[in-house]
């Protein structure tokens, strides 16, 4: 019976114990501290030992202004001995709060003297003074810690307080270290320094990393160098540079592949380094081994052989083609050849029935599920192209059920929901859109909704669905590249059906168009009309990330641009834009974010 009631006693002091300790700490966390003052002392009174206790009442007392209950509090435990030298440092800013610089300063120090015993304290000091932003102090006690123990490794807490100081030539030095020593990844540094530098090479930031990266590999030779030089270089577009670097790169280490090259030569593509890339894939297809990379590197080069538009360079590429299907054949390993030399069959010669028994024909290979899908699903573009869409849906919706849970599975119901949509079926198309609009693709998610939305909103307005029927065409006309067709059609649900909620969509598409055939005066004015008379509407901040892209990569009015992204950060936080717009508005005003 009595150990009964002694259980029943201690589970009672427990929960009145818990209840103090939550009270407390909600009251300090709204700075209703004269309340949670009551609480803390309580819970110090019955734990000393508990540090989280009694720094909570410290911050009661401070912010209450009762400092010399602080002093008295901590004196107290300095003077029972195996002090935490934390407890010297909330000593002294206490005094710092007085504006007693003087007496802080001899308690900080006496805080550092602590770690000649004990360096292992110095991660908890130096926290305390960056905690209180007592940089220089913090600056020391990590320092000395390392200098006293060289297992100890605080340079990401040194590059931090360095960034934060401005001297961004120590930061460099203490991320570099990190990389050198093998105490954090390198991709976790490049982040934090990606932050302080920017696109201009001539940025002050920029030269001091590019010089401290020449000047360590001088000193110690290591691709490690070439590696860092090269992704700075790729920041600052420079991708010739950075191509030296990478060929660097690539003789010192004979073993490695060039995936770093063809990536290298992906992102000056992107980027339209256009010689550059070119130069990039030709070093690739001269010099690699591996069949594979060698043949992306000529179907990338086919693709830029094919930027201009030129059908006079047609029957070369076929040629081209021709000569690769000979040298690679038809093999599991190399899907991209056929899937390619199809599309530009398709796309490019308007032969979809050639484009079809090739890729049916390399269905009848050993493929895994995700090859398979990758053919079935360039099956089923080519098919669309080519209006056949029943049985693009059948291919279409192989591929969803067979990989439902990945990417190219949910690629291929958005590819159902779209065939659907030219087919007229729009009923059948919602169905499909709905699901995806929870997409963990946040493009798919993206064209998702807008589709849906497009279908809906013209679906109640129009219960013939006319001017959806003809958007549905002008869309299909667009994709088998079809602009001028596609842009007549568009234009005639513009004089046609003004004022019906369709007319925003109609102008955006038509404006996509009008950028694709290089028209860009004509696609700038759709796009002002979007911003001007729909800008409550789905498409606004579409519009504005059109119009801030064409100032900026075309007609090289980056103060325009800014306008347009400014206004998608402030009104459009929830855009699927909204990160882009807010580096590149960073980029153009050429600042660099700590």
């Amino acid at each position: 019976m009595k150990s009964l009631l002694f259980i029943f006693a201690f589970c009672c002091f427990q929960s009145v114990f818990s209840q103090d300790n939550f009270l407390a700490k909600q009251y300090l966390n709204d700075g209703a501290y004269e309340k949670a003052v009551i609480f803390y002392e309580k819970l110090v009174a019955q734990n000393p030992r508990r540090t989280d206790y009694t720094e909570g009442l410290i911050t009661c007392y401070q912010q209450l202004e009762r400092y010399q209950e602080v002093e008295d509090l901590l004196h107290k435990k300095i003077k029972a001995g195996n002090v935490h030298p934390v407890f010297l440092v909330e000593l002294g800013y206490n005094h710092t709060l007085q504006d007693m610089p003087e007496k802080a300063i001899i308690y900080y120090d006496k805080a550092l003297d602590i770690l000649d015993e004990n360096p292992n304290f110095g991660y908890g000091v130096g926290f305390r003074f960056q905690k209180y932003a007592i940089l220089d102090y913090a600056i020391k006690a990590y320092t000395k810690a390392m200098e006293l123990n060289p297992e100890l490794n605080f340079n990401f807490q040194l590059a931090r307080i360095y960034g934060e100081q401005g001297n961004v030539s120590k930061m460099y030095d203490s991320y570099l270290e990190l990389i050198i020593t093998g105490r954090a990844s390198k991709a976790n540094v490049l982040r934090n320094i990606d932050d302080f530098i920017t696109e201009d090479g001539e940025n002050e930031n920029n030269i001091r990393l590019k010089k401290i990266l020449l000047q360590r590999a001088q000193k110690n030779p290591d691709v490690l160098w070439n590696e860092l030089l090269s992704w700075l270089f790729v920041q600052q577009k420079q991708y010739k540079s950075a191509f030296t670097q990478e060929k660097a790169i690539y003789k010192r280490e004979q073993q490695s592949s060039l995936l770093r090259m063809e990536n290298l030569g992906n992102i000056a593509l992107e980027n339209n380094a256009i010689t550059n890339a070119e130069d990039i894939y030709q070093y690739i297809v001269d010099s690699s081994q591996d069949k594979v990379i060698k043949l992306n590197a000529q179907l990338n080069l086919i693709d830029i052989d094919l930027l201009d538009g030129n059908e006079k360079k047609y029957d070369a590429v076929l040629k081209t083609f021709e000569k690769l299907i000979e040298q690679y054949g038809y093999q599991p390993n190399t899907l991209q050849l056929p899937i390619a030399y199809a599309n530009f069959l398709t796309f490019k010669k308007e032969e979809p029935k050639k484009a079809i028994i090739i890729l049916k024909n390399s269905l009848e290979m050993p493929l895994n599920r995700f090859g398979e899908g990758y053919v079935k699903m360039a099956l089923g573009d080519i098919l669309v192209f080519d209006k056949k869409f029943n049985e693009a849906l059948i291919y279409f919706s192989q591929i969803q059920k067979k990989l439902k849970n990945d990417v190219m599975g949910q690629n291929a119901r958005f590819k159902v929901a779209q065939t659907s949509f030219y087919k007229g079926d729009f009923d059948w198309a919602l169905t499909q859109l709905k699901v995806l609009r929870s997409s963990t693709s946040q493009l798919i998610a993206n064209d998702a909704m807008q589709l849906s939305l497009l279908i809906s909103d013209n679906s109640l307005e129009d219960s013939t669905q006319t001017a959806l029927k003809k958007y549905a065409r002008a869309d299909l006309l667009g994709y088998q590249n079809k602009t001028k067709e596609a842009i007549a059609v568009l234009e005639d649900i513009l004089q046609n059906h003004k004022g019906e909620k369709i007319e925003d969509e109609a102008l955006m598409k038509q404006a996509a168009l009008l950028e694709n055939s290089k028209d860009y005066e004509a696609a700038k004015f759709n796009y002002q009309k979007i911003v001007e008379f729909y800008g409550n509407d789905i498409l606004a901040d579409d519009a504005h990330f059109a119009l801030a892209e064409l100032y900026r990569n075309i007609l090289s009015e980056p103060e325009k641009a800014k306008q347009h992204y400014e206004k998608i950060i402030y009104n459009y936080q929830d855009s699927y834009y909204f990160p882009q717009a807010r580096k590149n508005f960073r980029q153009l005003r050429g600042d660099f974010i700590n």
